[in-house]
């Protein structure tokens, strides 16, 4: 707009007309918010992070701003019909267009990274960049700019004998680089979109669907590429040899990392380890939190968690207490006095331990002899859980407990250590070397 119309646009938002603006805008955005609210009841089952179109709340997301930008759109159509001048619309599409701009953008890359910290400075960038352009074109600095860098020509991009019209410019690399920024981002939306779709499905395992979704993300950021070259002019099938060493080199390169990742598809295909598996890698034990195509997340009980290289699952042993059978077995060990009945103790303990609550029945606990001590009879008392993933010290600790109880029912002594010691007379000479009155040696010991 030129400054006469500034001009009038800021006397046309002054005027009673600009209320009736005001009220269609108020009316805009309350019906986009009932449509899109209803829209999320609807999709309850859509995960609110990774949702691109409804975000964690209803107005966070893509949606409302479409639906406030068509419907505003349609206002404007509206207005001229009942004899209408418009003023406020003229500054709140531009805004709204730039709020769909910024809303995909940040959401799109929030579903694809959620934890990547050049997201939000990317976001930022993107945010400044619209608001920028939407107020440069409300007050028509824009189309200068625009015609401005277009003027600027690029020779030195351009092989020698080209024509200056032919030359490309400021504007047409920044075109250029926005559209393929376009592609890649509509690119990512499709991957989160399809990656949701399978995560959320029950009819596959959950490692086949982990599979899928690698493959699918990995086609579509080729797809994307692909396409993106094609738009900047370049010739895809002049670039094949250069693939091709490419290749070779990252080959030679990264055989660790082409390892890993092979590694990674192939535990996925075998399922030989699963997510949710109690594993013990390395000393190192816990329960698979996520197998990612280079690397599998270990968590321990305690909240600790080990990123194991897939190579290393696939060379290395690895004990796998769920791969056929979520059963383990736990033992202690508890002493009790010499000339204790332990065919009357057996029985009652075993009776005693079946009553743990997480002591499985079938199996059941077992009571052993293992050892005539220096103080007392050894037993060891086996048991079954079928949780290993909640851990062992829980439930050895209740059975300690009720041992303990048990034998103070039945007071049935745990025999302390006993040690003798042995006094030498006073007519003993003492060793040779020893000095006079100091205790011996052997006393000591």
């Amino acid at each position: 707009m030129s400054l006469a119309e500034l001009r009038a646009l800021g006397r046309s938002l002054v005027s009673v007309n600009a209320l009736i603006e005001v009220g269609l805008l108020l009316a805009c955005l309350g019906l986009s918010w009932l449509i899109v609210n209803r829209i999320a009841r609807h999709a309850r089952n859509v995960d609110a992070q990774r949702s691109v179109l409804l975000g964690r709340r209803v107005f966070d997301g893509l949606l409302f701003p479409v639906v406030a930008l068509l419907l505003a759109l349609g206002a404007r159509r509206l207005m001229p019909l009942i004899d209408l001048p418009m003023a406020l619309f003229k500054l709140v599409i531009p805004v709204l267009m730039s709020l769909v701009i910024i809303r995909f953008v940040a959401r799109v890359l929030r579903a694809a990274f959620p934890n990547s910290l050049g997201t939000r400075l990317l976001e930022r960038s993107v945010s400044w960049v619209a608001w920028g352009g939407s107020i440069l074109w409300i007050i028509g600095v824009l189309p200068l700019i625009m015609n401005e860098l277009d003027d600027i020509k690029l020779d030195w991009l351009a092989p020698k004998n080209t024509k200056r019209e032919h030359l490309p410019t400021v504007l047409s690399i920044l075109q250029d680089v926005l559209q393929v920024g376009l592609v890649m981002i509509v690119v990512l939306w499709l991957s989160s979109i399809v990656e949701a779709r399978m995560l959320r499905g029950k009819a596959v395992d959950l490692s086949m669907r982990k599979i899928a979704v690698n493959i699918t993300r990995t086609v579509l950021l080729a797809i994307g590429a692909l396409v993106a070259m094609n738009m900047l002019g370049l010739d895809v099938s002049s670039l094949s040899w250069l693939a091709g060493a490419v290749g070779v080199g990252l080959g030679f390169g990264l055989q660790k990392i082409t390892s890993n990742y092979v590694s990674g598809f192939m535990i996925l295909a075998e399922r030989s380890i699963r997510i949710g598996d109690m594993v013990k890698v390395d000393n190192f034990e816990g329960k698979i939190s996520d197998i990612k195509t280079r690397y599998t997340v270990i968590r321990a009980l305690n909240g600790r968690e080990s990123i194991v290289p897939n190579e290393s699952l696939i060379t290395t042993r690895v004990e796998n207490l769920s791969l056929a059978d979520p059963q383990v077995s736990v033992s202690t060990v508890v002493q009790v006095a010499y000339g204790t009945d332990l065919d009357m103790l057996f029985p009652k303990l075993i009776e005693a331990i079946q009553r743990v609550p997480r002591v499985l029945s079938e199996p059941g606990p077992s009571v052993l002899l293992s050892n005539f001590a220096a103080d007392g009879l050894e037993l060891t008392i086996s048991f079954w859980i079928s949780d290993p993933h909640n851990g062992q010290g829980g439930v050895r600790s209740e059975v300690n407990l009720t041992i303990l109880r048990l034998l103070n029912h039945f007071k049935i002594d745990i025999p302390f250590p006993q040690r003798v010691l042995h006094t030498a007379p006073a007519d003993i000479p003492p060793a040779f070397g020893a000095t006079p009155g100091a205790p011996s040696d052997e006393l000591r010991r």
